[in-house]
This record gives structure tokens, sequence and C-alpha cells, in this order.
């Protein structure tokens, strides 16, 4: 049995992981995926002063408290660098990192570095796309129940977590048994900062031919990425 987080991304929430969380339970893993600060059905703490790092600190801080030792951390999307600060707080807790379609950002860059285009909506502390937005681009690729459904459940994010640069200590200094996933229907955050982040690892690599939600799209496929040795 291992003991798996699933990190979600930039307007998302725990539910974003509902069929692999599912599928991985299902095997008898121990499985946490918690929404994070701000997100989802804790949208109404949106604030500001969210940013990567204290997001990070709320993953580590789950480890710490649920006694979480060999733990796979999973991050996805923005949840990507949510994860490597996790990690490098809590080090001796962790034994595997998952890049699925992750966002690897190097100490100082930002988010906005990469993912360039404007969003839908976006004030001094938040950002994010309308439902409408979601619906016909980043979820247009999904069925469409499952499009509608996703589309349904999207919130804001922490305007900080885009434009903050990132903090990180140690992660790329430090050794990591590390998987990389790129999914090649995805523009962001594509090939090219997949391949540098599996290169910097030295990294297991993956590629999926979908888009930037692998959990819905091919959740079978990304649970046997989670578990391999």
């Amino acid at each position: 049995m291992a003991n798996i987080v699933l990190i979600h991304g930039a307007y998302q929430g725990a539910w974003i992981w509902g069929p692999v969380a599912q599928r991985l339970r299902a095997k008898g893993h121990n499985v946490f995926a918690p929404t994070l600060d701000g997100c989802a059905e804790r949208k109404h703490q949106l604030r500001p002063g969210i940013n990567t790092e204290t997001h990070g600190e709320e993953i580590s801080n789950l480890l710490f408290y649920e006694g979480l030792d060999d733990a796979v951390l999973v991050g996805t999307s923005s949840g990507g660098m949510v994860m490597a600060r996790a990690a490098e707080q809590s080090r001796p807790r962790v034994s595997r990192v998952v890049f699925a379609d992750a966002l690897a950002l190097m100490p100082g860059e930002r988010i906005r570095d990469i993912v360039k285009g404007p969003a839908s909506i976006e004030d001094d502390i938040a950002i994010g796309p309308s439902r409408e937005d979601a619906a016909g681009r980043l979820f247009a690729g999904l069925d469409a129940a499952t499009r509608d459904w996703a589309a349904d459940r999207v919130t804001l994010h922490a305007r900080d977590v885009f434009y903050r640069p990132v903090e990180l200590d140690s992660f790329w200094s430090d050794t990591w048994n590390a998987t990389v996933l790129y999914c090649n229907q995805a523009p962001n955050p594509g090939e090219p900062h997949q391949r540098r982040c599996r290169d910097a690892l030295d990294a297991r690599w993956h590629v999926l031919e979908t888009g930037h939600y692998p959990m819905l799209s091919t959740p079978d496929a990304l649970v046997d990425i989670i578990l391999e040795d």
C-alpha cells in the first residue's frame, strides 16, 4: 500500500482527482486529495497572501499531521510547484514526485513567464476563466458530460500563484525519484518545459495522447504511471 497525495492545479479543487482517487483506493492505496486554500469548496477563503509557498506549506503540514512516510506526491498544472515546495520542506517523508503535465519552475520564475494567455477574469486578488471560457477552451477536448461537469466546478485562483516568483531552496539541487508526464495535446506548459524538468531530475518520461487534464480524460493510464515502481 502506498501513501499518495494528489495536488490539484489552478481553478480546480479535490474534485478534479475524483476518478483517479477512486481507482487508487480500489487498489488498496491510502489516498489524499486536499483542496488548497481559496479553491473550490474553500473559495470563501480566497484573499491576498495565498501563493505557491503557502499552498506548499499546507501539503507539508498534511504529511506531518497525517504521519505519512514514503509518500508519493502527484502534482498537476500549477500544483507541480506546490508539490516541489512541499517536497523540499518534507524531504524525509517523500519517496517520489510525479509531475503530471505540471509546471516545474526554477527559483525566480513565474507561471506568467510560461503561461501567458490572458484570463477572462482577473483582479488584484484572483484570476481565472469564466464558466464559458472553461467549457469552450480549457475542457474543450473532454467528452460533453465531463466537460460540463468540470466547467461547473471551476473557481478563481489566487493571483499571486501566477505572478509571484517561486521560492525553492533545495528542490532542484536534491536527488529525487521522479516521473514527468507530458500530455502532447496540451499547449501549456509544453514539451520543452516538460523535457527541461525531466533532464533536471533525471526522471522517468511518459507521453500521453491527451490534453492538460489526464485525470479526467485518461485516468487509467495516469493511475498506471502513478503506481510504477
